[in-house]
């Protein structure tokens, strides 16, 4: 890679998983479309599933006892048939239409999150079957797949705390799910995608830590208005990647 691009992913992953820190969640949204504008995206996928997987081990395991399991167990079996077809699309379709459908994915969630259209009801548990279908699938294809857990998680988790250890484990056991589809599609076996998780991890392990500082003395809501702007402009990224 030339020094520029050296610098650019180590600029991405830190703001990435300086999010995830803070957040528990929300590095794939920030890093996937950001770094597909210089990598191709059959190698950026699984280089931040494997990033993604330390993420979800390491903020799962400082708050292990604050994870809900009793929330994770309905989103595993939808989120494993999500998963396959995923992949199964990330394989085989063009470049173009991944590149479109990931842009309009986070435009809508960067729209939701700037509009902080939240709301405070307590939702059924009969939509853990679509919320972890669609985020299994969307995972699969962009290793972005947060969304829908988090839309669906939040509106049944109230603190923070709580929330951030459950996304965390959420992604845990999504991630072992993904990496074993990912290594049957041979999307795992290139030196590149272990090269660059030597590199990054280093890299994302120091966002985490400072992320995770942060947390505390941020409100969901100012964290939310940040991810959705930075969201915004990654989704506009991505079609001017996808149309020129």
């Amino acid at each position: 890679m030339t020094a520029f691009e050296i610098g650019y992913v180590i600029g991405v992953l830190g703001l990435a998983y300086f999010i995830r820190g803070i957040s528990g969640f929300g590095s794939g949204l920030v890093a996937v479309p950001l770094l597909a504008l210089v990598f191709p995206l059959p190698l950026v996928v699984p280089f931040i599933l494997l990033l993604d997987f330390t993420a979800s081990l390491v903020l799962g395991g400082v708050n292990f006892r604050q994870v809900r399991w009793g929330e994770v167990k309905p989103l595993v079996p939808f989120g494993m048939i999500g998963v396959v077809l995923g992949t199964t699309l990330l394989v085989n379709l063009p470049r173009e239409p991944l590149l479109i459908g990931l842009g309009v994915f986070i435009l809508i969630f960067a729209v939701r999150s700037l509009l902080n259209l939240h709301g405070e009801k307590t939702v059924s548990r009969k939509w853990a079957a679509p919320a972890s279908l669609t985020g299994g699938a969307v995972g699969g294809m962009f290793g972005t797949g947060g969304p829908p857990y988090v839309i669906y998680l939040a509106h049944r988790l109230k603190e923070k705390g709580q929330l951030r250890a459950t996304l965390s484990g959420v992604f845990f056991l999504e991630g072992l799910l993904r990496i074993g589809t990912f290594a049957a599609a041979g999307l795992l076996v290139k030196a590149e995608v272990w090269q660059s998780y030597a590199l990054g991890l280093p890299i994302a392990l120091i966002a985490l830590y400072g992320g995770s500082h942060v947390h505390t003395g941020m409100s969901q809501a100012q964290m939310t208005r940040l991810i959705g702007i930075l969201l915004l402009l990654s989704s506009l990224s991505v079609f001017v990647k996808a149309f020129t």
